[in-house]
């Protein structure tokens, strides 16, 4: 994506009058845009158009090439920082074993620390579905054996033939 589309410059100014800031910040004044056309010219830069909006819009007096760089730079820096949620899903059975299911939940503590939401779900096979209550019991002792880094987002919810809930690490600033 370029921003060189977005943005006006030099002859590509419709505005009658502008508001000039030279290259310093030292604010210019208000003048007629040929005006300030010369004015950027003589000084060997561009006049580039930072605030068509306003009343009189705003045209600063800069190297553009140098300024699309500048904020091209800051556009991947933002979209570099942007963190992506990735859900993971552990799922579990009625008849878990007790290795089986501290396995399960120690990849679950796994997930959660390194910043993930995990969703779990209770798979109910067959007759399972008669037994409900045995696969809330399930979902609430992975709660309360992941309660010191992670809270419920989602609350224990039936869909279908699974029943699942959803953690989520609780940040720094929310300890």
């Amino acid at each position: 994506m370029y921003i060189s589309d977005k943005v006006a410059k030099n002859a590509e100014i419709r505005a009658r009058k502008v508001l000039v800031i030279d290259q310093d910040g030292n604010k210019l004044g208000e003048m007629s845009t040929k005006e300030a056309l010369k004015l950027a010219e003589q000084s060997g830069v561009d006049l580039v158009l930072v605030a068509p909006e306003a009343k009189p819009p705003v045209a600063r007096m800069m190297d553009y090439g140098k300024y699309i760089y500048e904020k091209e730079k800051k556009e991947k820096l933002a979209k570099k920082k942007q963190k992506k949620q990735v859900l993971k899903e552990m799922k579990f059975r009625l008849r878990i074993d007790e290795h089986d299911f501290n396995t399960k939940l120690k990849k679950i503590r796994e997930f959660l620390e390194d910043g993930y939401k995990v969703r779990v779900v209770i798979m109910f096979l067959g007759r399972d579905i008669l037994f409900k209550e045995k696969g809330k019991e399930i979902l609430d002792r992975v709660v309360s054996k992941t309660s010191d880094i992670a809270k419920v987002s989602r609350g224990a919810k039936l869909l279908g033939k699974d029943m699942d809930i959803i953690l989520e690490p609780i940040t720094e600033d929310k300890k």
